[in-house]
């Protein structure tokens, strides 16, 4: 496994593509192996180097995948180059393709209750053949142990949770231990996809790793999110020369 990461500002990213990485997770789903997966971006890197207990949490996971084009910039610059970007929009999707062909529970965590509701709805609709195990909104207090345990419960076999970064990432690092298996992925924006809500960026943007600038042009509120990638590229840099 060590030969297989990939460290970029102390954030140790998995070396996988992700046809590489859905065999994985598939294969641990399979022998009931219990998994965290963190989907990192520049700003969930940025966050872990300014809080120590979320960069705890962050290196907790199984597996912390590369979704955003700077952190495929940053290995780069660091001379370790990570084979590709992993979204997490398309790693839910392979899961979601992989769950369908064996008949796996899902329980989606997160979002407005009717954003939740809607795409529960139209992963019913496009994949037949998954058993929805559950699903709650977002809106509940991390101290309430109550949704955990309808989990716990429900027994799925990938829980997609998308609170938001740090939210998701700490809920699930809360709880993990509760569980005797399941792939609990933080999954952040994706449900809106998954929703109808919000609609994922052409393959032509996606292709060209501007997906970043399609989301800023359809939903200018994020440009302050934004301000945080000039930033990372010179912490990267930063971190090159002084090493």
């Amino acid at each position: 496994m060590k030969n297989s990461l990939v460290n970029v500002l102390g954030i140790p990213f998995i070396n996988k593509d992700l046809t590489e990485m859905s065999a994985l997770l598939t294969k641990r789903i399979n022998v009931d192996k219990k998994t965290f997966v963190v989907t990192a971006n520049p700003e969930i890197v940025m966050h872990a180097i300014k809080d120590p207990i979320y960069n705890e949490i962050v290196n907790s996971a199984d597996y912390v995948v590369p979704d955003g084009a700077g952190v495929i910039l940053a290995s780069r610059i660091l001379g370790t180059p990570l084979k590709e970007r992993v979204a997490g929009y398309d790693l839910t999707i392979k899961m979601l393709e992989n769950a369908n062909q064996n008949g796996w529970k899902i329980y989606l965590l997160g979002g407005k209750e009717d954003v939740n509701s809607k795409a529960v709805i139209n992963i019913k609709k496009q994949y037949p053949d998954i058993k929805i195990a559950g699903n709650h909104h977002g809106f509940f207090d991390m101290e309430d142990d109550s949704v955990a345990r309808d989990i716990l419960h429900a027994k799925p076999d990938i829980v997609l949770v998308a609170l938001g970064f740090p939210r998701q990432e700490i809920w699930v690092s809360k709880y993990f231990g509760e569980f005797k298996n399941g792939l609990f992925i933080g999954v952040g924006g994706t449900i809106d996809v998954l929703s109808g809500n919000v609609k994922r960026a052409p393959s032509f943007w996606v292709k060209l790793n501007l997906e970043w600038l399609y989301r800023l042009l359809i939903q200018p509120s994020r440009w302050r999110r934004m301000l945080v990638l000039p930033l990372f590229v010179l912490k990267v840099f930063s971190s090159k020369y002084k090493n």
